[in-house]
């Protein structure tokens, strides 16, 4: 599975982080940066609670 990020639609909200900081991190200005593209076994309900939690769309799974 991967997680992936649409940067043109982050607006540094900042909730895609919550729920799995081991995935993603953020700026100084809260705009998210996917840390593991191939989510680790065992991240993988994490990995969808952060596509989830994003308002505008900006994250998405594959695989």
């Amino acid at each position: 599975m991967k997680l992936l990020l649409d940067s043109t639609r982050c607006q540094g909200y900042g909730l895609c982080q919550e729920p799995a900081p081991e995935l993603v991190e953020l700026d100084e200005w809260g705009y998210a940066n996917v840390i593991a593209v191939l989510v680790p076994a065992g991240t993988e309900d994490a990995a969808r609670a952060c596509v989830e939690s994003c308002p505008n769309s900006a994250l998405r799974v594959e695989g």
